[in-house]
């Protein structure tokens, strides 16, 4: 059982940091792992802080008042449980080969990898402030991204550590900029990371993705957090019932993601996202509008992948159809022109929006 349980132990640490390597929103540049508690108990707190700490003047006879602190702390639950369950027949688990072991480790970390950075972007996109550039061009690309530098500054966001999400498209745009510093020319440890340059400010990361107007997503690590865990440590495990000498790579691990401040984040889409928004329908649902549509608006509550342009509106409802709804759903509105998605909104659902 000792031996089990450290295969076990030692797979989890493996498939973890291939996760963290292959992941394109990783720790510590994307999102922040500060949080407090046991993900797998189902609840962690992270702390809150919008305002720094007060500094005046102190006084030799009479000190300095003591000022109110404005930290808080936030509970996350935990709501995200993922499961790999994939069977490795004619092997008994003590009798599978190394590479093959090998071989299912990593397309675990890749698959679970695929799904956290779903997850993820898709709380930074429905979380984060949008904003819209009516025509990115090669003209104007440089532009654009001076202007979320300008934003996050007055939003007092830290110059160090801003990281930005751009898409294929974006990029390409951006390379044709004179602004542009090849990663290779900041240094070794951006390169590591995963970068592919730098311009106003921001480290770019080309993020392949298809969100229907999405640009590029810019933003600070320090006020968005992810929480992972394994709840059952991935490994070998023997299968028994009507399986015969055979064998699975099971385990299952729970995750959440969660921003902290709007502001710190920032959504670009050209020429603009739906514009959708939500208010309290009747008992226990929600209400959506989407004013901006020129095809027919449909949605989809908590999406496990996100709609990408030109797809299809299989599997999506019609807003007139009020979702029942709890706080902190994510619902996703695409206008469909042509039964084809061409603008999205995410929005999150909070208490006002439900209806009593």
């Amino acid at each position: 059982m000792a031996k089990t349980h450290t295969a076990q132990d030692r797979y989890s640490k493996l498939v973890l940091a291939k996760l963290r390597n292959d992941l394109v929103l990783k720790d510590g540049i994307v999102f922040n792992n500060d949080y407090e508690g046991d993900p797998v108990a189902g609840k962690v707190r992270i702390l809150v802080r919008d305002t720094e700490v007060a500094v005046g003047d102190y006084d030799v006879a009479t000190g300095k008042a003591v000022a109110q602190g404005a930290t808080t702390y936030l509970d996350i639950l935990v709501n995200k449980d993922k499961a790999v369950n994939e069977l490795i027949d004619g092997y008994e688990a003590a009798s599978v080969p190394d590479g093959l072991i090998a071989d299912r480790l990593d397309s675990a970390a890749y698959s679970l990898g695929l799904q956290l950075d779903s997850d993820g972007a898709t709380e930074l996109l429905a979380n984060g402030t949008v904003e819209n550039v009516a025509q990115v061009t090669a003209a104007n690309a440089y532009a654009a991204m001076v202007d979320l530098r300008t934003k996050m500054s007055k939003a007092k966001i830290p110059l160090t550590g801003r990281y930005a999400l751009v898409t294929p498209d974006f990029y390409a745009l951006i390379l044709k900029s004179p602004e542009f510093i090849k990663a290779s020319d900041l240094g070794d440890a951006v390169v590591q990371s995963g970068a592919v340059g730098k311009i106003a400010g921001f480290t770019l990361y080309e993020w392949n993705d298809a969100t229907p107007g999405l640009q590029a997503i810019a933003g600070h690590p320090r006020w968005a957090t992810r929480v992972n865990e394994w709840s059952v440590p991935i490994g070998l495990k023997d299968l028994t019932n009507s399986y015969i000498g055979a064998s699975a790579v099971q385990g299952r691990m729970v995750y959440a993601h969660k921003v902290t401040r709007q502001t710190a984040i920032r959504c670009m889409y050209s020429p603009a996202e739906l514009g959708a928004t939500l208010a309290g329908g009747t008992s226990g649902k929600t209400a959506i509008t989407a004013s901006g549509a020129t095809g027919t608006a449909k949605y989809r509550l908590n999406p496990t992948t996100r709609v990408v342009y030109g797809q299809n509106d299989t599997g999506f409802t019609a807003i007139s159809t009020q979702p029942t709804t709890a706080v902190g759903d994510i619902i996703e509105v695409v206008d469909f022109v042509s039964s084809a998605a061409v603008k999205v909104s995410y929005l999150t659902v909070t208490a006002d929006v439900i209806g009593s």
